[in-house]
């Protein structure tokens, strides 16, 4: 596969909702009423991975572009401390910055001047190719949480 082809399908990954609903999908109607509910059998509020989403991205993105970056304790620095935003402002907020890092993320590596199998210089073999990659399954992994939380108020209501 060409460098080009690569870079053409980490890009549909990080933004095309093929096999299931992308982040502004799942949240553009997501009950306010409902972003901090834990309901029973549930791990998180839709805050908390909504947030969880947000800060891991923003690391990874960081991880990728900076070699003076140190990553946040785990699991602590990946995961908020409150079970529910202060209000619609910041859930907006999160989004929005959620948004804004993957925009970066992609122009990363569509930037034809990076080689995605180069190792990092501040890391110990991760490469640019292995930072999208795991960024997809991260983000798929908690969309598919979200969209889970979504449905059960939906089915609530």
């Amino acid at each position: 596969m060409s460098s080009d082809m690569l870079r053409d399908q980490l890009l549909t990954m990080l933004q095309a909702s093929n096999a299931h609903p992308m982040l502004k999908e799942i949240v553009q109607d997501f009950p306010p009423e409902h972003y901090g509910t834990l309901p029973e059998g549930f791990n998180h509020s839709a805050w908390q991975l909504l947030e969880h989403l947000r800060l891991a991205q923003e690391d990874i993105l960081k991880f990728s572009t900076d070699p003076n970056y140190e990553s946040p304790p785990w699991p602590e620095g990946y995961w908020p401390k409150n079970q529910a935003p202060r209000g619609e402002a910041q859930w907006s907020a999160s989004v929005e910055d959620f948004q804004r890092n993957l925009k970066s993320m992609m122009k990363l590596v569509a930037d034809e001047s990076k080689d995605l199998q180069e190792p990092l210089a501040q890391g110990d073999g991760q490469t640019l190719l292995r930072e999208a990659i795991l960024l997809i399954k991260h983000n798929s992994y908690h969309f598919g949480q979200l969209m889970l939380l979504k449905r059960y108020f939906e089915n609530k209501s």
